[in-house]
């Protein structure tokens, strides 16, 4: 949050210094675009491999092999969910919030990719369909669907609140990690990670620049659905702020659980292949 502004006095140029027109930092008109009509098209006579329930307050994880589709669902009531995702083989690739918000965009839908770590930096999931893409950017700057938080985790917690909350996203995700892998939960800690934030309502107050939540428009029935570029392993926490309309990390927010259903085609969509690693050599200059 900045200050007040009222600590050092304006420049005579201060009006020109803030007209200067803003440069996309970076421009994306070479980079490759998913066909969605082939993604669509490979729906058709698709099947349910799987399916799995995330109780409330509580995460669990899944696995997506490379050329299927999963979704995450609302089934009870407005809920949010922290996703993050791996690639199955290495947990060192994995999801990049930061580069996948600077490439897309502070909030993500249809067509969107979700990249991965360096030094791999390769589209791990594409978005296919979004029920809430209708919300857009509302009066307030908020929108779904969000790249810009990190998760609640119990270390902010205890620094904001000093108390101890073990239910919190990152607490979450680390045990539905050390479960899924049958490893230590101090083991696969580190390989938690920023996430996306489904469903989830977020933006930035225009004043302070203070990133904000609101009620979720989430409605049971939507839902959001990827497609798996490369074989995933991915982790999804139902937030214990539930819809985030007050507050999270604490166990008075009416929660949900919330559902995530894996589904394989008859065949690959037309014309694709999974992504390989950056081919940048990593020289790194001299």
């Amino acid at each position: 949050m900045k200050l007040t502004r009222d600590q050092v006095s304006e420049p005579v140029d201060a009006h020109a210094r803030r007209k200067i027109a803003p440069v996309i930092c970076y421009p994306v008109e070479t980079l490759p675009r998913p066909d969605l009509a082939a993604y669509r098209a490979a729906r058709e006579g698709w099947q349910k491999v799987d399916e799995v329930i995330v109780p409330p307050r509580d995460a669990r994880s899944f696995n997506v092999p490379a050329g299927c589709f999963f979704r995450i669902v609302s089934i009870e009531g407005p809920q949010v969910g922290d996703l993050n995702l791996w690639s199955a083989d290495d947990l060192g690739e994995r999801f990049f919030s930061g580069k996948t918000r600077a490439l897309n965009g502070t909030h993500l839908s249809t067509g969107d990719q979700l990249w991965s770590s360096l030094p791999y930096l390769r589209p791990m999931a594409t978005i296919t369909h979004d029920t809430l893409d209708w919300y857009g950017f509302d009066e307030y700057g908020g929108s779904v669907h969000d790249v810009i938080g990190t998760r609640c985790d119990p270390y902010t917690h205890r620094l904001l609140s000093g108390q101890d909350y073990h239910y919190c996203c990152h607490s979450n995700l680390t045990r539905a990690l050390a479960h899924g892998l049958d490893r230590p939960k101090e083991e696969v800690e580190p390989a938690v990670h920023d996430v996306l934030n489904v469903f989830m309502c977020t933006g930035f107050t225009r004043d302070t620049g203070q990133y904000f939540m609101k009620a979720s428009p989430v409605r049971p029935g939507d839902y959001l659905e990827f497609f798996a570029e490369i074989d995933l392993l991915g982790a999804l926490s139902a937030c214990p702020g539930g819809d985030c309309s007050t507050e999270h990390s604490s166990d008075v927010a009416v929660c949900h659980p919330l559902l995530v259903e894996v589904y394989r085609p008859k065949a690959p969509p037309q014309g694709w292949t999974s992504p390989g690693r950056n081919p940048y050599g990593r020289q790194h200059g001299e």
